[in-house]
């Protein structure tokens, strides 16, 4: 095991300058009176890779910039937390932090949830309900004349109208309500490095901003009025938009006054590494110290891969926020950080995770990419896996071996989803062999085609033959793993007709299915825009859709077709 040179038992003043700065005497440790930009996020701070606030923080820090982060202000009262530090030479930057804060504040029922993975002891209330907005708003109130810039997950996928689940309406931009300066969607890093830099300006590629673009190549959407009285303008815009997104090469959008630029081009491998360099402690902020923050828990021991899912599951963000197209980091990097999370005073030798958004997508891409930079499918697996796709796994496996010969690894697991509909033989026996943590998770998500089909997922045939695959290689390892498929209820397309094969077909094989959920709606996704319009966007034709909650609530008890109430 190496040897630690990260001092965990030091004076307090010197374990806070390891950090980012959080409170005006952390300042005052590193000689500061004044920074160049101040963050505020609704997430507790840890200062680990896989969270998006100590990225940026520490990307800036990098370049020379002065930062400071402010977790999860006290938006009641006074407002004295977001008025403490003072006002940033550059601009403030907000974000609601790892998840959309309603996603994060209430389940599918719309009922408020108790706890929070991404704040201390998993305490609830924290943040406020639509959080960018809260935060941007008091900002604006105290110091109107410094640049507010948004971005993290909520903002990126409010960047345009899109259908806000838990207020039942369409809402415009998070621009327009946020009065931010400038929007950040994606993957910020080189936005925000071009932002310090540059200033706020509406040339900055990966930004929203409101006002006008004289591109004559810009894609103009309908009005958002124009979508709030007409559902079929709203998902006609939806697929110009999901488009462009899956473009190697797109084109600015404009709505209204919401101009949306084309992204930077897909990072480089050399570009993440760099990033993974930075010196993040990998442990929440000191003065956590005592608390649990659960999301950390999960996240501590594991390593992210690369960045971006081909997958296009009409339910999903990461394809809408990270791209379609895969940035894979090297196997040094990847090595260099195991070294790094070996020296945590906790460490019993176990990766908890050597995954990514799809676990098994690691440096995979188009053949030919002159074909690819003419795509615009949103999936490179549905309905067929594209011929173009190069499925090589090789670098991965080279990856899984090479971490397993690390004298301080015990085990190396793989807890992200794995795409069945990828795996070929020598990659499926090696995962199943080494790599499987007792239980392999995989998402069929349900049974029936035409659900499936509006899913953007395989069809349940390809989940049988994998799971015959699976217990053939447990079989013959001697092993007892248990395969635990996801379920979802009530997806757009979902009639309690489909729910009720469902309920026999899992009977019939024995399942009692554990990890489920009812559909939640979350903006710009496809599923989202079916849920909201009752119309698949790609062909206009009428989708139904469970909207009660006595629907949804009927739906999800077939998923439990062994308790006497729901026979």
């Amino acid at each position: 095991m190496p040897t630690s040179n990260l001092h965990w038992h030091f004076n307090l003043s010197n374990d806070l300058k390891l950090y980012i700065p959080t409170t005006r005497k952390e300042l005052e440790l590193r000689g500061w009176d004044q920074v160049d930009i101040i963050f505020f996020s609704g997430d507790a701070y840890v200062d680990h890779p896989q969270f998006g606030a100590a990225v940026l923080c520490r990307v800036l820090e990098a370049a020379g910039y002065k930062v400071a982060l402010v977790p999860q202000p006290d938006w009641r009262g006074d407002h004295r937390d977001f008025t403490k530090l003072g006002k940033p030479r550059l601009f403030f930057a907000v974000s609601a932090g790892s998840m959309d804060s309603m996603v994060n504040h209430y389940t599918a029922a719309r009922r408020l949830r108790s706890d929070d993975a991404y704040t201390p002891d998993g305490r609830a209330g924290a943040r406020p309900d639509y959080c960018t907005i809260t935060y941007c708003r008091i900002l604006k109130q105290h110091f109107p004349d410094v640049p507010v810039v948004i971005g993290g997950i909520e903002a990126s996928m409010r960047r345009l109208a899109h259908y806000d689940y838990w207020s039942d309406r369409l809402m415009p931009s998070i621009l327009v309500d946020s009065k931010a300066d400038l929007l950040v969607y994606g993957m910020g890093e080189k936005a925000m490095l071009d932002i310090a830099r540059r200033g706020i300006r509406h040339d900055i590629p990966q930004t929203a901003f409101i006002g006008t673009t004289d591109d004559p190549d810009a894609v103009h959407l309908h009005s958002f009025a124009e979508e709030l009285h007409d559902k079929r303008a709203h998902a006609e815009d939806f697929k110009l938009i999901e488009i462009e997104s899956n473009k190697i090469h797109p084109h600015t959008i404009v709505q209204d006054n919401v101009v949306v630029n084309p992204p930077y081009p897909v990072q480089t491998t050399e570009e993440l590494d760099a990033v993974y360099d930075l010196p993040f402690q990998y442990c929440p902020h000191p003065k956590y110290r005592g608390k649990r923050i659960p999301a950390y828990d999960m996240i501590k021991f594991s390593v992210c891969l690369h960045r971006g899912c081909f997958g296009g599951c009409s339910f999903c963000t990461i394809s809408a926020h990270q791209g379609k197209q895969i940035t894979s980091r090297s196997k040094q990097s990847v090595l260099r950080q195991i070294e790094k999370i070996a020296r945590l005073p906790d460490w019993h030798g176990v990766i908890s995770d050597l995954g990514g958004p799809s676990a098994n997508m690691y440096r995979m891409h188009g053949k030919d990419m002159a074909l690819c930079e003419k795509c615009a499918r949103p999936s490179c697996l549905q309905p067929a896996v594209c011929k173009n796709l190069n499925r090589d796994f090789a670098p991965l496996l080279d990856i899984y071996r090479s971490v397993r010969a690390l004298p301080y690894v015990r085990h190396a697991y793989v807890s992200s989803g794995v795409r069945y509909d990828l795996i070929n033989d020598e990659y499926g026996r090696e995962l199943m062999t080494y790599h499987v943590p007792g239980r392999l998770k995989v998402a069929p998500e349900h049974i029936a085609a035409e659900v499936l089909q509006l899913m953007r997922k395989p069809l349940w045939n390809d989940y049988l033959r994998f799971r015959d695959f699976f217990l053939q290689i447990n079989q013959q390892n001697g092993t007892h793993q248990q395969l635990i498929p996801y379920f979802i209820s009530s997806h757009p397309g979902c009639t309690d007709k489909h729910m009720a094969q469902l309920a026999q077909e899992t009977k019939r094989m024995h399942y009692h299915p554990e990890q489920v959920q009812d559909f939640t709606p979350t903006p710009m996704t496809l599923s989202t825009t079916m849920f909201y319009t009752g119309l698949n966007p790609y062909t206009m034709k009428p989708v139904f859709v469970a909207r009660s909650k006595e629907q949804k609530r009927r739906q999800n008890s077939f998923f439990f077709w062994w308790k006497n109430k729901n026979a």
